[in-house]
């Protein structure tokens, strides 16, 4: 059985409540301690790139937002995936691992941006979320003559029930897609409540993410939090 996730040092970030907010932007900052972080994700609160804006220091300008609506990935039911993309569930080539490779993972979708802002200083507070216990990857693997390659995946938090997913990368047709759909049957076998995809895209929409109001969504958090935390199997 998995070690249950380590508490890190408490933030001195307050972050308000973003039930009380108009928009979407909480706060703008790059402190990405892991108490700041799961600060942040127990309010319902992540961080997210501005554009290509950058501060006086050449970072990206990084804002905490809380969207209305919420991209959610419904586990209560068999997700409604295409035809083609159950097809491709059964009939893919690819070896599929979880936390086997976080910091590749990471690296990965950093590099798939041509302007990151999976900075130095992100990189090394999810890393640390990590071997705390709360970041997770999966990973998609390629076999080649020399051993293998990391051709696509996805991380994110785990909190309680509920998983956050940060970011995902494919470097072949479809394993982003792959990796996607092989952590939501994760999830649900391993009694997660919540697969948060924070933004909805017109790609996630087809993966059968669906939108949730900012309300409905911090009472769904609530209550995964409130079950404990889970592992991953």
């Amino acid at each position: 059985m998995a070690s249950p996730p380590v508490e890190p040092p408490p933030t001195n970030v307050r972050f308000p409540d973003p039930r009380s907010l108009r928009g979407d932007v909480v706060a703008i900052g790059c402190d990405f301690r892991p108490g700041t972080v799961l600060e942040a994700y127990r309010r319902g609160i992540f961080p997210w790139p501005q554009g290509d804006e950058a501060d006086d220091g050449g970072e990206p300008l990084v804002a905490w937002t809380s969207p209305d609506p919420r991209a959610l990935l419904p586990l209560d039911r068999e997700p409604p995936w295409s035809r083609s993309l159950r097809r491709t569930l059964r009939r893919h080539p690819y070896e599929v691992t979880v936390d086997e490779d976080f910091a590749g993972v990471m690296r990965a979708c950093g590099e798939t941006r041509e302007s990151t802002w999976i900075i130095p200083e992100l990189v090394e507070g999810y890393l640390e979320l990590h071997r705390l216990g709360w970041g997770h990857s999966l990973e998609v693997w390629e076999r080649t003559s020399s051993g293998r390659e990391l051709v696509g995946g996805i991380y994110g938090l785990a909190i309680g029930a509920a998983f956050v997913g940060e970011s995902m990368f494919h470097k072949r047709t479809d394993t982003s897609k792959i990796a996607f759909a092989a952590l939501a049957i994760r999830l649900r076998r391993s009694g997660f409540t919540i697969f948060d995809a924070q933004v909805m895209t017109p790609h996630l929409r087809s993966l059968g993410c669906e939108p949730a109001r900012r309300a409905s969504y911090l009472a769904l958090l609530e209550g995964a939090i409130g079950r404990g935390d889970l592992a991953i199997y």
